[in-house]
């Protein structure tokens, strides 16, 4: 057997642990949230709505909170706003299985009102959590909570969602060097129609630039790829 065989079998090794270890932690923070009570949210839901998505994007979308579809069904964008920001994601070049998504807050709140202040601030470490865990090169925020809440994180100031939408910034949150852009909420386009121009015009334009750029920043760094490789060397 060569040394370059060797030493490819020798990396992929390390890239599975690698996958396992992050894999268990984040089944510790999934723990935690179910199991949360941290504010008033808990007495409502039916199921908490972690998130999904590959534990290696390369890119997060982070919404503001849980609807009633997600609360029954304990996954994040899967109503109509869902469905929806499936179709943006591939104006972007994006597959939804290729991201990971999540929201500010993890419960739904009640009537689907806007989340609390005390609710954010309960839940963020949750999402500082998985951010450094997952490390994404790309933040796309959805919802001016949900924009407001991780420039405010990252130490940058916003104003307006009119004004910034569609921006790429440097930030770092968690300890991870990332970008951020803001948009519209997809179920604001839902109430609003005009809004719908404006989000398929960030997603083609801006969003899709930014991916671009993190996915060359990225690479190819997942296991089942060398793996592959291997099997056919």
């Amino acid at each position: 057997m060569s040394s370059l065989l060797l030493l490819l079998q020798a990396h992929g090794a390390y890239l599975l642990d690698e996958g396992f270890s992050r894999r268990r932690e984040y089944e510790v923070i999934v723990s935690e949230i179910s199991s949360c009570r941290k504010c008033p949210l808990h007495r409502y839901r039916k199921n908490t709505v972690p998130g999904e998505g590959p534990l290696d994007a390369s890119v997060m979308v982070v919404g503001e909170a849980p609807g009633r579809r997600e609360d029954e069904e304990g996954r994040p964008f899967v109503g109509a706003a869902g469905k929806l920001l499936d179709a943006l994601l591939e104006l972007a070049g994006l597959s939804r299985g290729a991201v990971y998504i999540t929201n500010i807050v993890k419960c739904r709140p009640p009537g689907n009102r806007d989340p609390k202040e005390e609710e954010i601030e309960a839940c963020i470490p949750y999402l500082l959590r998985q951010i450094a865990l997952i490390k994404p090169k790309l933040v796309i925020a959805v919802g001016r909570h949900a924009a407001r809440t991780l420039y405010r994180l990252a130490g940058l100031q916003w104003t307006s969602m009119t004004r910034l939408h569609g921006r790429l910034v440097d930030a770092k949150l968690a300890g991870v060097s990332v970008k951020i852009i803001a948009t519209y909420h997809p179920a604001a386009a839902l109430y609003k129609p005009p809004l719908r121009r404006v989000l398929e015009d960030d997603f083609k334009g801006p969003i899709k630039r930014a991916v671009e750029l993190a996915l060359g920043l990225r690479g190819e760094r997942r296991a089942g790829s060398l793996l592959d490789f291997l099997g056919q060397s």
